[in-house]
C-alpha cells in the first residue's frame, strides 16, 4: 500500500462527510489517486461511503493507535521501550525478528496498524482487522539460551490476561500453549520466535495479536468461533490506552520471567485455564499422538495430560477438544 491511503484513513477516521476537494487538498492528492487511495481502503475491508454533493466517509468511527499519547505514556510506565507504530508491514514478528539479528535493543517494540502476511504459529496465517485488532511485537533479550526459556508463552498469556482486567475489567481465560479465550471463543493468540545460542545469550520476539472490535463481514469469514473485547467487556478503553496497559504489563512479566521462569505464573495460569479437566487429543505436524484429560501444566510450562499411558508430559503441540 502506498503511504498515501493511512493518511486518508486518519481524516475519515471520524465517520463525518469529507469533501472531494477538501480531501485532495489537505492530502495533497489528484481525483485519480484519491479515488486509487480509496480502493486500497477497500480493499483493506474499510468501507468508504460516496454521497452526492457531500464527499466520502466511513460507516463508524475508527479507533486508531495515537502514536504521541502512546510514546509519551510508555516513557512514564515503561522507559525502557521504544516505540515504534507503522501504517502497515508484513509482519511485527518477522520484522522485529531481522532488526534483533542488526543489534535492536531489548525493550523495542512494533506495531501494525495493519499486517499484510500477519503468522500465528506453524506459520498459520493471522488475520486481523483495521482499527479493530491489535498487533505487536516486543523484543526481549535474556542471558540463558532458548531452552531456557520453555513456559514462556503461558507467562505472556497470564500477562495478557492481567492487563485486559486491568484496562478492561474483561475476565478472560487462556488454552494451553499460546491463546486468549473469552466465553470459549478465541480472543487472541501469542507468537514467540527465540534465536541464539544453546547456552545463551538470547532473544525472543513475542508477538501478541487481540481482536478489539469485529464486524460481522470478518467475523463469517473465520472458520473459528471468536470473541473480541467488545464481546468481553462493557469498558472497552480506546486501542491506545489497551497498548500502553499491555506492554506494561508485558514488560513486568518478562522481567520476573527473566529471573525466575515459569513457576510463579503457573498458579495463576491454572486458574484462567479454559480447558482444565476436559479431554482433548494432541496432535504433532498433524498426527494424534495423545488422547486423554488434561491434569493442568508443570513448573516448566509442559502440558500435562493423563491418558492410557498415565501422566504424560508434552512441550508442544496442537489441542483439539473430544467428547467427553
Amino acid at each position: 500500500m502506498v503511504a498515501s491511503s493511512f493518511p486518508l484513513l486518519r481524516v475519515l477516521a471520524d465517520a463525518k462527510w469529507h469533501s472531494a476537494e477538501q480531501l485532495e487538498r489537505t492530502l495533497g492528492l489528484s481525483r485519480t489517486g484519491l479515488r486509487r487511495c480509496i480502493q486500497r481502503l477497500d480493499a483493506l475491508g474499510v468501507r468508504v461511503s460516496v454521497g452526492r454533493g457531500r464527499g466520502y466517509r466511513i460507516g463508524r468511527n475508527l479507533d486508531l493507535i495515537d502514536r504521541d499519547a502512546l510514546v509519551a505514556r510508555v516513557k512514564t510506565t515503561a522507559p525502557m521501550l521504544t516505540v515504534d507504530v507503522v501504517d502497515e508491514c508484513p509482519s511485527t514478528n518477522s520484522a522485529l525478528a531481522q532488526a534483533a539479528v542488526h543489534g535492536a535493543k531489548q525493550g523495542a517494540v512494533l506495531v501494525a496498524e495493519h499486517q499484510s502476511a500477519g503468522r500465528g504459529r506453524r506459520g498459520n496465517p493471522w488475520r486481523s482487522v483495521v482499527g479493530g485488532s491489535l498487533t505487536f511485537s516486543l523484543l526481549w533479550r535474556f542471558p540463558r539460551g532458548p531452552v531456557a526459556l520453555a513456559g514462556l508463552s503461558l507467562a505472556i498469556a497470564v500477562g495478557v490476561a492481567r492487563a485486559l482486567a486491568r484496562a478492561a475489567s474483561a475476565d478472560v481465560q487462556v488454552k494451553w500453549p499460546n491463546d486468549i479465550y473469552c466465553r470459549d471463543r478465541k480472543l487472541g493468540g501469542i507468537l514467540i520466535e527465540t534465536s541464539g545460542s544453546v547456552l545463551g545469550p538470547s532473544a525472543a520476539v513475542v508477538g501478541v495479536g487481540l481482536n478489539y472490535r469485529l464486524d460481522a463481514a470478518f467475523r463469517a469469514g473465520v472458520d473459528r468461533a471468536v470473541a473480541d473485547l467488545a464481546d468481553c467487556s462493557a469498558a472497552v478503553p480506546s486501542r491506545t490506552e489497551l497498548l500502553a496497559t499491555l506492554l506494561e504489563s508485558l514488560v513486568s512479566t518478562l522481567d520476573q520471567f527473566s529471573r525466575e521462569g515459569f513457576a510463579p505464573f503457573r498458579d495463576e495460569w491454572m486458574r484462567r485455564h479454559a480447558w482444565q479437566g476436559r479431554r482433548v487429543a494432541l496432535s504433532l505436524a498433524d498426527r494424534r499422538v495423545a488422547e486423554g484429560a488434561i491434569v493442568g501444566v508443570a513448573d516448566d510450562g509442559a502440558l500435562m495430560l493423563a491418558s492410557s499411558h498415565g501422566i504424560e508430559r508434552f512441550h508442544s503441540g496442537e489441542l483439539s477438544l473430544r467428547p467427553s
